[in-house]
């Protein structure tokens, strides 16, 4: 991404369908409208919508909005389909979005002891 994601305070992952037709200002003030949340944080949010192969991001730089837009060739998201609902995301929840993988995962593999792989 054009943005350093570990430097961002707040990320924040729009769960359901999206109209990405919707521009920096349609996507703003869904952030301001229906989430209460102030766009002009250090914060990324993150818009899927119809197809998981597609997302849209918008950040606040400090002088203006970023607006990325990705569309993966193979593979998709795991977009948390439930409506009407904002979660704030970890970096590390942000990494397992953007791999595919998805942002709840089941159960964490404990750090090997001592070096050794079993």
């Amino acid at each position: 991404m054009l943005i350093d994601y570990e430097k961002i305070e707040k990320i924040f992952i729009v769960c359901g369908k999206t109209d990405l037709r919707r521009g920096i200002d349609g996507l703003a003030s869904i952030i301001m409208d229906q989430y209460d949340l102030d766009v002009y944080s250090n914060a990324l949010f993150l818009f899927c919508g119809n197809s998981l192969s597609k997302f849209k991001a918008l950040y606040w730089d400090g002088d203006g909005f970023i607006l990325l837009y990705k569309r993966f060739e193979n593979g998709k998201l795991q977009w948390p389909r439930k409506q009407s609902e904002v979660r704030q995301l970890t970096q590390q929840q942000l990494r397992w979005l953007l791999e595919g993988l998805q942002i709840d995962q089941k159960r964490k593999i404990s750090n090997a002891q001592h070096g050794y792989i079993f």
